[in-house]
């Protein structure tokens, strides 16, 4: 069996119970051919991406790096064409049992690909100080839109500030561990 690593990042399934539950049935539902290694399962309110890490593809340790590129994006396309029908019906099956829509992603030579995720509508209220960024980056070709500008500042601050926000997920899945354990209302 392939163990899974889970990141909750929201108030969702906190219990530790549930989220064994999610872990487990991927660990035992997911083929061990898969992935190199445990698969990442990240869970929000909308959805549960699985994003397991393929091994490198035999290549020339000489070879440039256009043709590494070429062979690792090749490799991801060939297990993404492979895997689609179980990978649909494995999905099919999650959805089902724990009411989330489920994407899929595979990291290979240090770059990730998801092949489905959802794109969820938020709501937001914003100044005009904060609207002026978003019309910049549409005036300046950067987005189509407000709502994609939104997204691309979105991108960015993950990029740039995944360190810090590795350190508040963490903290706050302590806060989950500890309301778990505590008297239930």
């Amino acid at each position: 069996m392939v163990a899974t690593e889970i990141v909750c990042n929201y108030d969702y399934m906190t219990t530790n119970d549930g989220l064994e539950k999610l872990r487990g049935w991927f660990t035992g539902r997911l083929p061990d051919s898969w992935f190199d290694g445990a698969p990442q399962v990240v869970l929000d309110r909308e959805e549960v991406s699985v994003i397991g890490t393929l091994a490198e593809p035999g290549i020339a340790e000489d070879a440039s790096a256009a043709e590494r590129s070429g062979a690792i994006a090749g490799h991801v396309q060939r297990f993404r064409e492979d895997t689609r029908e179980q990978r649909i019906e494995i999905a099919r099956e999650a959805e089902h049992r724990f009411g989330r829509k489920v994407s899929w992603g595979v990291e290979c030579g240090g770059e990730t690909a998801m092949f489905t995720q959802l794109s969820v509508p938020v709501m937001t209220r914003l100044r005009q100080s904060e609207r002026r960024v978003l019309d910049t980056l549409v005036e300046a070709g950067v987005a189509r839109s407000r709502s994609d500008a939104l997204a691309w500042c979105v991108r960015l601050v993950g990029k740039n500030a995944d360190d810090w926000l590795g350190e508040l997920r963490d903290a706050l899945q302590h806060v989950e561990r500890a309301r778990a354990a505590g008297p239930q209302v």
